[in-house]
């Protein structure tokens, strides 16, 4: 007989345990950890799960598949290319620039040959000639923070590196380095040499050039002005010998990046940027009258030998405030004078009235007393003067192989309504006649227009770079006599002799000039001083201009003295060019 007990929850049957009699149940499982999935029941993975493996799989496999159809068949040569490139090192091989010579082939810009470590050659200049706004500067090749180039060439900034650019560049060489995984160098092969650039020619004479520019430096730096420049040029084929601007920059320092001396040029109100002779515009003074004068006697207003009474002052009545006349002063008395003379001495009072006129009033007409009594006089008046000041090439930019020329400014009523809202006076005219007013030039129109009295009226481009463009080539004849042309030179030739050039004498050459003292501003305690002329005078080939700017009016060394002080170094190192 079968005994039963319950003992501590669980069932017993006798001493023996029938595994068939076990049921299972929360309080009799066995101790299974079911995170670790023990005690779980295994399944069969089903059908469906196998299927989508296969096709995942299979997926994975077309994709692979079609990109290595896509790198070995579609596009294997494009691949198999990078790889050979990525086995090879570009390596830019640096032209070098032409190089700038004078006429005589001395060198006035170059290259500095290059050392083992540099990868292209440095621009060097001459830098004591006053030719820095000429040359301009250059720009050197730049890398990015990984040392590649992303400017590859040395390019030019300004002056005639920035104009001949392409002419001077060349082309840069290509050097195929072959390198391996550890980018060591296997093997160095050059593809493709660099062409170095084109030399450029100029019609400079370093010689002159560092003459004259020591000479109006040096007059400059002792006599209180603040800037100056000058122009010598053949009267013949307008072949620039000398173009001198002062101040001016260092291209070394702007080559070189010089911070501390760019910053200085920078603060400088001189402007040590500005190119005088061709960009700087200033009011010419005395230097306009001999083509008022050559105006005058080609349109019969005046004869060779018609004098006008020269005092030091004329008095014109002022119909509008009888008390307030006019008054038009002279720098001195000079007395009866002709054209000659009048160019000798330069004579205010005997421009004023063969550009504008005089008319005496007579007894009964007001103002009689305050005028002075001069003889009348008919004048060119406003209009045939700017006709014929044009016709030297004022008011018109100089052709010069691409530099930033200026026009200029002729006053006239036109520009006169246009600046001051105001109307055209006689006043005006004199003063225009005289190179005040609103009239200003530049030094290098002043050149062109001094060679056209030189050479009998021939207006001829200047040319500096001898590479492209023949002597002589633009040319233009003024419709004016020679015998009145002749005139004219006598008068600068007088200057030298007995008048305002005084200085300019020696016995062994001859030269003809004229100057001229332009007052600035409302005050005129400033001046411009010039001196310009041709020489020798009689069989002329060259033409000069100096201009020294903004000099105290009390000073009286100017341009006849820097021209003195390049003539004195004339006649002993280029005699040649004095044609002696």
């Amino acid at each position: 007989m079968s005994l039963l007990r319950k003992k501590h929850g669980r069932i017993s049957v006798g001493g023996n345990i029938d595994p068939d009699e076990i049921f299972l149940d929360s309080e009799n499982l066995p101790d299974f950890d079911t995170n670790q999935f023990e005690g779980r029941i295994e399944k069969p993975i089903s059908k469906k799960t196998i299927i989508g493996l296969g096709l995942f799989f299979s997926l994975i496999f077309v994709i692979f598949a079609g990109r290595i159809w896509n790198l070995q068949v579609a596009n294997g040569e494009y691949y198999k290319e990078r790889s050979v490139k990525n086995s090879l090192r570009y390596n830019l091989i640096f032209a070098d620039r032409g190089n700038i010579y004078d006429k005589n082939n001395i060198p006035l810009a170059w290259n500095n040959p290059r050392n083992h470590e540099a990868e292209f050659s440095t621009r060097e200049y001459k830098t004591d000639i006053g030719l820095a706004t000429l040359f301009g500067y250059v720009s050197y090749p730049k890398k990015d923070s990984a040392g590649f180039y992303f400017e590859e060439e040395i390019s030019g900034v300004d002056g005639l590196e920035s104009i001949y650019n392409d002419y001077l560049s060349g082309e840069n060489g290509l050097e195929i380095v072959e390198i391996n995984a550890l980018n060591e160098v296997v093997d160095d092969s050059t593809t493709d040499s660099p062409e170095n650039g084109d030399d450029l020619f100029l019609t400079v004479d370093y010689d002159v050039q560092k003459a004259f520019y020591d000479s109006i430096k040096k007059t400059v730096d002792e006599n209180g002005f603040e800037g100056g420049g000058g122009v010598i040029i053949d009267v013949q084929n307008g072949d620039l010998l000398s173009l001198v601007s002062y101040p001016e920059y260092n291209s070394n320092a702007l080559n070189d990046g010089d911070n501390e001396l760019i910053n200085s040029y920078i603060n400088d109100s001189r402007n040590p940027f500005l190119n005088r002779t061709t960009e700087g515009l200033y009011t010419p003074g005395s230097i306009i009258k001999p083509f008022i004068a050559l105006a005058a006697l080609q349109e019969g207003v005046i004869s060779p030998n018609k004098e006008i009474l020269s005092t030091k002052q004329m008095i014109i009545p002022n119909p509008y405030n009888p008390d307030l006349p006019s008054v038009f002063t002279d720098w001195k008395a000079h007395g009866m004078v002709d054209v000659r003379r009048a160019l000798a001495m330069s004579s205010n009072i005997y421009f004023y009235q063969v550009g504008g006129g005089y008319s005496s009033l007579s007894p009964s007409e007001p103002g009689y007393s305050q005028q002075t009594h001069f003889a009348d006089q008919e004048g060119l008046g406003i209009s045939r003067i700017e006709e014929y000041l044009k016709k030297f090439g004022f008011g018109q930019r100089v052709d010069l192989e691409g530099f930033n020329n200026k026009n200029g400014t002729i006053p006239n009523p036109d520009w006169k309504k246009k600046t001051f809202d105001d109307e055209w006076r006689l006043g005006d005219t004199y003063f225009t006649a005289i190179g005040q007013y609103g009239f200003q030039v530049t030094p290098i129109q002043v050149a062109r227009a001094i060679s056209a009295i030189a050479n009998g009226g021939e207006i001829i481009e200047p040319r500096i770079v001898k590479n492209f463009k023949d002597s002589g080539e633009t040319k233009r004849k003024i419709d004016i006599s020679q015998e009145n042309f002749e005139i004219i030179r006598e008068g600068m030739r007088d200057a030298v002799e007995y008048g305002t050039a005084r200085g300019l004498s020696y016995e062994d050459f001859s030269i003809a000039a004229k100057t001229g003292t332009a007052e600035l501003g409302s005050t005129k305690d400033k001046v411009n001083s010039w001196a310009t002329g041709f020489f020798p005078y009689e069989n002329p080939k060259y033409a000069f201009v100096i201009f020294l700017e903004k000099g105290d009016r009390k000073n009286l060394i100017g341009g006849v003295s820097a021209a003195r002080g390049f003539f004195d170094w004339a006649r002993y190192n280029k005699p040649e060019l004095l044609d002696y």
